[in-house]
């Protein structure tokens, strides 16, 4: 039989269902997979003890009636709270932190039966493209390119979840996406990943970046996957007031592959200056895919696509730099020592400067200064009303009869860890020119791995759906995979 660690969920239930596997030897194989992938630094905390417990609590009550996921082997981003579990967003300022309570995401998948490895590594409080910012160390990219040694970065902030899920250390894992967080690094993975309509997925328990963005999702081995772990983590939640009382869909149902009469757009805005020859050629492949498929292919505009990162990076740092006043050394975590004669003011600021690495404190500063008293109006309301414009593109878009928005999902495929950190921070945040609008208009928006560059490393396309209609969204993706058949995996070197 394959080795365990290596099934897809479909698969591995599947399996469950059949006894071919119990959930303990599903949980034993990701274990010792993520165990001898020390070199990934994909996990930050391994819970072993809990996993095992919950493993032999789905094999006991496998059968007729058992949840959905029952038995089946997760990673969670460490932004989530998990009870009794550290939960430090890859931060030395929530150093020692175990939540009394779960976000309501985990308990969801808690609930379907799902099994927690432990937590995965990410930037610290999700800022950054490269998982480099992270207390815990940097994430390797299991991917190498052919005939070469230099370690790769696996995208972030969700670097962990997706360097896990393509090495095979867990069978799918969650995410967050406030900019690309969840796509840009699924695509520089070979994995799936699926940003949901802002407000499918609670935002309970889940640590704050900037709150009118954030969204969980799922990072998985396939579209079918993502199908299948959505349905456990949607859903309406009283707890979070942007929460959507609307009905989940079965996700998985709507699999058929087929999309014939289905009207695909083409964004000429995104097809940017310098765009490697790689990527072009990509997205060429990909809408003649999904024209062989029988979708219809019409070119479109999103005229305010231009202004969509410094839009970004005008609300995004605003919010953070909200969201993380709470984080003053008082009430948890970390805490400076003081000198004498130190009061409380000096303790907020050793504290903070010791707590946050270098790109939250940059991005807290860009934020406090945009809403500043001066230039409020200037900055942060005006980003608010081109925000308005590109979520009024996609909405006219649609509203002529496009179902679904085909793009690059990166610039490019993945690159040399430190290549970017060192050097402008606007080069980083290019990274993401492809993925920023889709959260900016509350977008559903799904990676799918579709080819290669010259060294063999991952490319992924990007699908852009319709408001609440993953289903649809899903399918589409579901399309492009087949079509596109990539089953690359990394060559084990770690």
């Amino acid at each position: 039989m394959t080795q365990p660690n290596t099934l897809t969920l479909a698969a591995a239930r599947d399996a469950l269902q059949k006894g071919d596997v119990t959930s303990v030897e599903l949980t034993e194989a990701c274990l010792k997979a993520a165990g001898e992938a020390v070199a990934l630094n994909a996990y930050a905390h391994m819970t072993p003890d809990i996993a095992l417990e919950r493993a032999r609590a789905a094999d006991a009550r496998r059968g007729d009636g058992a949840p959905a996921l029952n038995g089946l082997p997760l990673g969670i981003k460490d932004l989530f709270c998990t009870e009794g579990v550290p939960s430090q967003a890859a931060s030395r300022i929530l150093d020692g932190f175990r939540p009394a309570y779960e976000s309501t995401v985990t308990q969801k998948l808690r609930d379907a039966g799902a099994v927690m490895l432990g937590k995965l590594n990410m930037d610290e409080f999700a800022m950054g493209s490269s998982n480099e910012t992270s207390v815990y160390g940097k994430v390797v990219n299991p991917w190498r390119g052919e005939g070469e040694t230099a370690e790769l970065t696996p995208g972030g902030s969700s670097g962990g979840s997706a360097a896990a899920v393509a090495a095979d250390l867990c069978l799918a894992a969650t995410g967050t996406d406030t900019g690309g967080s969840i796509r840009q690094p699924a695509a520089l993975t070979g994995t799936t990943g699926l940003k949901p309509t802002y407000g499918r997925c609670s935002r309970w328990g889940i640590v704050a970046f900037a709150s009118s963005l954030d969204q969980a999702g799922p990072m998985t081995k396939d579209v079918r996957d993502a199908a299948i772990l959505l349905q456990a983590m949607a859903g309406h939640d009283p707890m979070d007031s942007t929460s959507a009382d609307i009905p989940v869909p079965d996700f998985e149902a709507a699999l058929t592959g087929d999309i014939r009469g289905k009207v695909i757009g083409i964004p000429r805005e995104y097809r940017m200056d310098g765009m490697p020859e790689e990527i072009e050629t990509l997205w060429t492949r990909g809408r003649e895919m999904l024209q062989d498929a029988g979708a219809e292919i019409r070119d479109i505009t999103l005229p305010h696509t231009k202004y969509a990162l410094p839009t970004y990076y005008v609300i995004a740092p605003a919010e953070a730099s909200s969201n993380l006043a709470r984080y003053d050394g008082v009430r948890f975590g970390h805490r400076a020592s003081l000198g004498q004669g130190d009061g409380v003011t000096e303790m907020y600021e050793k504290t903070r400067a010791e707590g946050f690495g270098d790109e939250v404190k940059r991005r807290v500063m860009v934020g406090t200064y945009v809403l500043s008293a001066g230039f409020y109006d200037a900055y942060y309301n005006r980003a608010r009303k081109v925000r308005t414009l590109i979520k009024r593109d996609f909405e006219t878009v649609f509203a002529d009869g496009v179902d679904a928005i085909l793009t690059p999902t990166t610039p490019s495929a993945a690159f040399a860890l430190g290549a970017m950190a060192e050097a402008d921070p606007v080069q980083m945040y290019l990274n993401d020119v492809f993925t920023v609008t889709v959260n900016l208009a509350g977008l559903p928006g799904i990676s799918v791995p579709a080819g290669t560059d010259r060294k063999g490393l991952p490319l992924g396309l990007q699908l852009i759906g319709r408001p609440w209609e993953e289903g649809d969204l899903l399918n589409t993706a579901y399309a492009l995979e087949r079509a596109a058949g990539f089953v690359s995996k990394p060559a084990r070197w770690w």
